[in-house]
């Protein structure tokens, strides 16, 4: 399994930008049946359900800037940035959005949006700047300063305890290779869940694993650098995937039982070429296999057979109690979702045969976002149905766009409108058809460091002026609202 998956191919290339995309003529075909119908109609087919959770999300490194401020220490991002070459245009997240300090200017932005949640990480450097030892107090009233802040806003705050900062002291001792590294976060996770135990209710230990392995550790491409392969890649991600379960119980341990513990991972959507029994089948079976390494592991306390045969000598060294620790019962699964892929019946070992994308096939400016609205039908659906999976967020889904302020300011970002539009709608047929998923989380609120893109990546539905730091709400941020107070595609 290519342990680079979607999200994380955009840094194979950093150069060449797609700026346009297409619509499928099955979304044009969609759009025209659901307008005939009458407005009425419509809206009442593709309500979302009551209570419904509506949200934005960001992370720390990538918005908050003030990397010195406060006694926070350094992170593996912080070295990476500043490294010549690493960074499209030299960009580095220093200041970044410097929400740091304009936080109660996000949550009015928020506010107006009519969010009932907001999904940020904490810097583990702000909070431990050695990675362990003493917390640092500062860090710690910060983030408490910022929840008390939501919550007098009506807004519930959603808190991921790693988005990918690690403290670079932890690296210098081998970081995720490391198994101490697991047992450093674990202490870290239940610390900060225990100093905000009664203010939040909702903790995802890690954001994508894959991610931050597959790029970080298995390719160049992200912090910390470091292009292992073989059964070095594999121990580091076991080991994060043990951090993972660790944390879980500290959390549990150190908060009251009202507490709901789970994770936000990266997929790659699995997708039925069409719907014919026969590939739906295959795609759930894709569903599985194709996330052995990470949610099926941790769903399931163990890696799939199929899985260990294929990675052969380079499997990871592992034993019972850290697969049942990794396997660790969680409350919910924060699925990130921007794209998927295709899959077929095949009369082969796997039952199952990956669909490439033909060169024609549309994507948005991002070049690793291909156009599949599907996704986020088949997602959800599959990784339930597959793992037992009972409740689902969908903790990141948006897209970006090169929109800029036109002459009366404004920021018409029609793609990212439209992206929008169909894959909401096939979220709420994936909700009408049995799909668990509570709520939603866009990303992003702003624009902000999009890693290894720097700044020439704009995510957000707020434009940000980096020089001014003035904060303009896109076209998109309107259509958002609407569906906020309508709660209906």
């Amino acid at each position: 399994m290519n342990p680079i998956l979607t999200r994380r191919q955009f840094t194979k290339a950093l150069g060449g930008l797609v700026a346009a995309c297409a619509v499928p003529l099955a979304a044009k075909a969609s759009a025209a049946t659901a307008a005939a119908s009458g407005a009425q109609g419509s809206a009442a087919k593709r309500a979302f359900p009551k209570g419904f959770v509506w949200g934005t999300a960001t992370a720390a490194y990538q918005v908050e800037g003030a990397v010195k401020a406060d006694g926070r220490g350094e992170s593996i991002w912080d070295v990476y940035a500043h490294t010549p070459g690493r960074i499209v245009h030299g960009d580095t997240a220093d200041v970044a959005d410097d929400s740091y300090h304009r936080y109660p200017e996000d949550i009015a932005l928020m506010r107006g949006l009519g969010v009932g949640a907001y999904r940020f990480s904490v810097a583990w450097p702000r909070i431990f700047p050695e990675g362990t030892g003493k917390p640092n107090a500062k860090g710690v009233d910060y983030c408490k300063r910022l929840v008390d802040a939501l919550h007098a806003a009506g807004i519930e705050p959603y808190c991921t305890l790693y988005h990918w900062d690690l403290p670079e002291a932890l690296q210098r001792k081998g970081g995720w290779q490391n198994r101490d590294t697991a047992k450093a976060f674990a202490d870290y996770a239940g610390y900060m869940a225990g100093q905000l135990d009664g203010r939040v209710r909702h903790f995802m230990t890690m954001n994508e694993i894959s991610t931050f392995i597959g790029n970080g550790y298995g390719s160049t491409s992200m912090a910390p650098g470091l292009g292992l392969k073989g059964q070095a890649l594999e121990q580091a991600r076991h080991y994060a995937l043990l951090g993972h379960g660790l944390a879980v119980q500290a959390i549990r341990a150190a908060t009251n039982a009202k507490t709901r513990v789970g994770s936000a991972e990266g997929i790659n959507a699995a997708m039925p070429a069409f719907d014919a029994p026969e590939h739906v089948a295959a795609a759930r079976k894709a569903a599985v296999e194709e996330n052995a390494g990470y949610l099926t592991a941790m769903h399931t306390g163990r890696y799939t057979d199929q899985y260990l045969k294929t990675l052969g000598a380079d499997a990871p060294k592992f034993t019972a109690d850290e697969m049942r620790i990794i396997g660790s019962k969680t409350d919910f699964q924060g699925l990130n979702i921007y794209t998927g892929d295709y899959y077929i019946a095949a009369d082969n070992e796997r039952g199952y045969e990956a669909v490439p994308f033909p060169s024609s096939y549309p994507n948005m400016q991002s070049s690793w976002i291909q156009f599949a609205p599907g996704a986020i039908y088949w997602g959800p659906k599959l990784m339930a149905e597959a793992l037992g999976i009972g409740d689902i967020y969908i903790t990141e889904n948006g897209t970006s766009s090169t929109a800029a302020p036109d002459s009366q300011g404004r920021v018409l970002d029609t793609d990212r409108v439209m992206f929008l539009q169909q894959y909401l709608a096939e979220l709420q047929r994936g909700i009408a058809d049995g799909a668990p998923v509570r709520g939603y989380f866009l990303w992003s609120l702003l624009d902000n460091f999009e890693w290894s893109r720097g700044f020439s990546e704009r995510f957000g539905i707020t434009y940000v002026d980096f020089a001014t730091q003035k904060r303009t709400p896109k076209l998109s941020s309107r259509f958002y609202r609407g569906v906020i107070a309508g709660n209906a595609i």
